[in-house]
């Protein structure tokens, strides 16, 4: 950590060149005395990528940016926020602490919060910016979590895990085993500190895998912001051993979704069927992820298109978790699609043989305007397209 990059003519430096091409700043020469021009890119990189997922970091003068990566990989302010409202209590400690973006929230809840980072110059760059920010009740380790845990005699309210992928070898399957600390070889060790452990995880975890690896989970958060799955959130209680409850959330500047769902009734629940009505739903990506589809249609009474479309029709206008279209006329999948003379809409596919880009090309229609058409399969396996507006 370079403190002098927190010099103010280099401070001043570095936000008027937010916007500035980096590659061409690295080409000049050295710009300020002890700080290499990389120094500087490095902070104009991380700083300018915390403007909407950070905003109180960027905004408050002073604060010390790691690289962007660990910006990256940080929870955002809207997600933080959110996760630091499930906890109660006085203690909570976070083994994988990182940028600290989620304790700085956890310590808006709890009186006493302890930051784990293994990475000696991301602790002193996160201890840094406490101060900057004057947050008093958070304690920097930088040291491994797990154990610095082995040296604590007082339990705490909530443990907190950000498990990192230790490589990309397998692609998008992993499993929690897969990832630094390795949670579930370390859970029996973890409760002897707490009753109540909160694990974020990638949204790339299939929830049925998360499952099977770990124990007594109570509660599952999907959490979405802008219609796109930021993170899953895990709690977990000692002993805990009745039903799995699904919360779904999708964060948005106008609204907030929400869904839940009993885990085990989605197997026992069963959809009704109907052909295109008056208004058709689709899911927001939040209730997607979690595999609610038989349980959003009995709670909303909607019917579903298809067993495999997992897009709902109704005669009723509801207020549902997604986008809400009026279905303006249904017509097979055929050549006489081509007589709506139809040129430019957004086109969604689902339970389709076909590709949103294949069917443009079919039939020469551009993207965007105010028609939305919906290609898929209704009850009796027929292909469709519904012409729809968004309402």
């Amino acid at each position: 950590m370079n403190k002098n990059l927190l010099n103010n003519d280099i401070q001043v430096y570095i936000n008027s060149n937010l916007s500035s091409d980096v590659s061409r700043i690295l080409l000049k020469s050295t710009l300020f005395k002890n700080v290499t021009t990389k120094e500087i890119v490095e902070q104009i990189e991380s700083k300018k990528k915390c403007q909407t997922k950070l905003p109180t970091w960027f905004k408050q003068p002073n604060i010390y940016f790691p690289n962007k990566l660990n910006i990256e990989q940080t929870s955002s302010e809207i997600t933080a926020e959110y996760k630091s409202n499930l906890i109660s209590g006085n203690r909570i400690i976070d083994i994988t602490g990182g940028f600290g973006v989620d304790c700085f929230y956890f310590s808006k809840q709890l009186k006493e919060v302890i930051h784990c980072e293994l990475n000696d110059e991301l602790s002193q760059i996160v201890s840094h910016n406490f101060e900057v920010l004057n947050i008093v009740n958070i304690k920097t380790v930088a040291s491994d979590g797990l154990e610095f845990l082995k040296t604590q005699n007082t339990p705490f309210d909530c443990i907190y895990i950000d498990p990192s992928r230790r490589n990309d070898s397998k692609g998008k399957v992993f499993m929690l085993s897969d990832c630094l600390p390795n949670v579930p070889e370390n859970l029996d060790f973890l409760w002897k500190d707490t009753n109540n452990i909160l694990i974020k995880t990638s949204p790339l975890l299939d929830i049925s895998i998360g499952l099977k690896e770990l124990q007594h989970v109570k509660t599952i958060h999907i959490v979405a912001v802008n219609n796109e799955v930021k993170e899953l959130l895990w709690m977990l209680e000692y002993n805990y051993s009745e039903t799995i409850q699904i919360k779904t959330i999708n964060i948005k500047s106008e609204a907030v979704e929400q869904f839940e769902f009993v885990l085990e009734n989605e197997t026992t629940t069963e959809s009704t069927y109907s052909e295109p009505l008056t208004y058709l739903y689709e899911p927001n990506a939040a209730v997607m992820k979690s595999g609610g589809f038989d349980s959003i249609a009995e709670q909303f009474k909607i019917d579903k298109l298809h067993k495999h479309s997992h897009l709902y029709t109704s005669d009723v206008l509801i207020n549902f978790p997604g986008r809400v279209f009026e279905i303006k006329t249904v017509v097979p999948y055929n050549k006489s699609i081509k007589k709506l003379n139809i040129q430019k809409a957004n086109i969604t596919a689902r339970n389709f043989p076909e590709s949103v880009e294949s069917i443009r090309k079919k039939l020469s229609i551009k993207d965007g305007g105010n028609d939305y058409l919906f290609f898929t399969t209704n009850l009796n396996d027929e292909k469709l397209c519904l012409v729809c507006k968004k309402i």
